[in-house]
């Protein structure tokens, strides 16, 4: 009993712990719609953004490309 209980419980966290991170949509100026996982992070310095697309890749693009980026 006390295994089926613990395998519920990390069954749980695992779910609530996936439900937490947001996916977003960056639309570019050229039209596109990139579907990320998780938020999007923008290098101030280098003018890049900084993403995990839906294949599990991390990819930069050039922040001057991007026109908006929203939370699904």
């Amino acid at each position: 009993m006390k295994g089926l209980a613990g395998v519920a419980l990390v069954m749980v966290t695992a779910a609530f712990l996936s439900g937490c991170s947001s996916d977003y949509v960056m639309a570019t100026k050229d039209g596109r719609m990139i579907m990320t996982e998780g938020k999007p992070s923008i290098d101030k310095e280098t003018g890049l953004v900084e993403y995990t697309d839906q294949t599990g890749h991390m990819v930069l693009i050039n922040s001057d490309e991007v026109s908006t980026i929203i939370e699904r």
